[in-house]
């Protein structure tokens, strides 16, 4: 009878297994790195090369180091993880993951990389491609790297969860990255057009590599989505986000109005925030809590009052402010709510 109980479950597991492994639908290809550099630049100026970056993917964020030792693992004949891309209906491959060393082999080929603090080929630091031997950069060219093509025939989900696993697994997509892949809409061409006004630059900082990862854009989408549907929040910031963000490719034609809601907290916070979404008026960072917290305060504020004026926010620089903006498991529905509500009592109670 036990054995009975037992089968059903497998029955069930195994019926899903098969469900799901339809929708993954991928091939491996291997190219030597002469092929790869010659699909990637050969139509490149008039964006039709067979491997291309995607918008989202365009900088370049590597140093000259990790250049360097990526070509030294390809000349040592090292393991080289899979390059991973996504096949679209004109058949170019789209790099999902893989660019910085595409984009690097790109340039150690065309003598624009000196090799630096290699710690294995030590006599090599300094070189450049041209300066090795006829028969070595024929090897290099010759090593083959393998590639994995997810085909067009995989639905929008399953691409998703793909490329939020390569994310998990070699962080080298952020989630934000990660949308701006699958879910390229006029909404998230807004995202990018509202962290540019001199506004928001104002009463924010960010370091060149939080830019490049796309912060801003991540800190204005939580905005958007916690004033929109904070009460269906469950705990889950990303779920929530991709949720939020997936339904407004198909569900955005307010613009003007969302402009609008999120530039009138901007100017509250210019007016009467010294250091804006900052701690201290020398920090290059704009923390994710602080930012939530003041924005949504403000915002729910203006929703009750909206002619809200304030004597001080000195309570911005209080312990009680920053532990409750702070300290472990911050994105829980109570702690987003207890920021969120901590600054709007706040205003509402000094206005």
């Amino acid at each position: 009878m036990n054995n009975v109980l037992e089968i059903e479950p497998q029955k069930i597991v195994d019926r899903q297994i098969k469900e799901k492994q339809k929708t993954v639908d991928y091939n491996t290809r291997e190219y030597p790195v002469e092929v790869i550099v010659y699909k990637y630049l050969d139509g490149i100026d008039k964006e039709e090369n067979e491997i291309f970056i995607p918008t989202y993917q365009r900088d370049f964020v590597w140093d000259v180091e990790r250049q360097s030792k990526f070509i030294e693992s390809v000349l040592l004949g090292l393991p080289i993880p899979y390059i991973f891309t996504a096949e679209g209906e004109d058949g170019r491959l789209e790099i999902i993951d893989g660019s910085q060393r595409i984009r690097t082999l790109d340039k150690f080929m065309s003598n624009k990389l000196k090799l630096d603090k290699l710690e294995i080929l030590t006599e090599a630091n300094g070189m450049s491609y041209e300066d090795f031997s006829s028969a070595r950069q024929r090897k290099f060219r010759g090593v083959s790297l393998r590639m994995i093509v997810l085909s067009d025939k995989s639905d929008e989900d399953t691409r998703f969860m793909i490329f939020e696993r390569i994310n998990t697994g070699s962080k080298l997509l952020n989630d934000m990255e990660t949308r701006r892949g699958i879910y390229q809409s006029e909404f998230l061409d807004f995202l990018d057009k509202m962290t540019k006004t001199e506004l928001f630059k104002s009463t924010t900082a960010f370091t060149e590599m939080a830019e490049k990862r796309r912060e801003p854009q991540e800190l204005v989408l939580r905005f958007y989505a916690y004033s929109d549907n904070r009460e269906n929040y469950k705990g889950n910031v990303n779920d929530f986000l991709n949720e939020y963000v997936k339904d407004k490719k198909d569900n955005f034609n307010t613009e003007k109005e969302y402009e609008k809601r999120l530039t009138d907290v901007l100017e509250f916070v210019k007016e009467n925030f010294e250091n804006g979404f900052l701690q201290a008026g020398h920090h290059n960072k704009t923390p994710r809590g602080r930012f939530e917290a003041i924005a949504l305060g403000i915002y729910f504020a203006l929703q009750e009052k909206p002619d809200l004026k304030v004597e001080n926010t000195d309570w911005v620089g209080t312990e009680v402010f920053l532990k409750t903006i702070g300290g472990s498991s911050t994105n829980t529905i109570t702690n987003l709510n207890n920021r969120i509500d901590f600054v709007k009592n706040k205003l509402l109670a000094s206005g």
